[in-house]
């Protein structure tokens, strides 16, 4: 089985014949970068697991504004409360790198619940996880400044997708400049000046598409 699927919430609580079995239930889908997966206010009843690549999670105001909520990788779960309360999806998925996701539908899921508890109590843990982080980062918005928001979000993005260099962490997070200040609820140019600020503290070098975490010491403590 994919080591994706072994760090997902849904399979960790199934031993690895009910895993296969599950999995040989499920649907891979194929996605090119940019291409939208669901679309935010369609109809839903389907969870995803990443398998590999990225996947945004995004909304659009009625003026046109466009927020992130999350970027999601590897292992990674989303779509799931549609499965729980069928109905409009609450944002769009759309892939940030050419990527690979698999889906279980309500109908498959539900007799899987009926007889194995165990997979409910830890899809209702992943969902509380979710709960918890939003409620973290409407605080944030309220209490954070942008620096700060900025700092936690180079921290979390390289929690989930760093790779220890010699010279530092190396946080290949996809985005465009635009991307990034959605996903820290401020305009492009306040998050550009905090980056700047960063890097000529000496915290951070930024490269296309990517930072290198120089002082994570220093970085972490902005976070807080």
């Amino acid at each position: 089985m994919d080591d994706a699927l072994q760090q997902a919430p849904l399979f960790s609580a199934l031993d690895e014949d009910d895993a296969e079995a599950l999995r040989a239930t499920m649907i891979e889908v194929a996605l090119s970068k940019g291409e939208i997966l669901f679309a935010e206010g369609e109809p839903g009843d389907r969870l995803y697991v990443i398998l590999d690549g990225k996947v945004k999670l995004g909304q659009t105001s009625a003026d046109g504004r466009e927020a992130l909520g999350a970027v999601l990788g590897p292992g990674e779960m989303f779509g799931e409360l549609s499965l729980f309360d069928p109905g409009p999806r609450a944002a769009t998925a759309t892939a940030l790198t050419d990527a690979r996701v698999i889906g279980l539908g309500n109908d498959q899921l539900t007799p899987l619940l009926n007889g194995r508890p165990e997979v409910a109590a830890t899809l209702l843990q992943a969902l509380a996880r979710r709960l918890r982080r939003t409620n973290e980062a409407m605080a944030d918005l309220v209490f954070s400044d942008v620096p700060g928001r900025v700092a936690k979000a180079l921290m979390e993005l390289g929690e989930k997708f760093g790779t220890l260099t010699t010279e530092g962490l190396m946080v290949t997070h996809d985005m465009t400049q635009e991307e990034l200040a959605q996903l820290v609820g401020a305009s492009r140019e306040t998050v550009n000046k905090a980056l700047a600020d960063f890097a000529q503290r000496g915290w951070i070098r930024l490269e296309s598409r990517q930072v290198l975490v120089t002082d994570i010491e220093r970085l972490g403590r902005r976070a807080r």
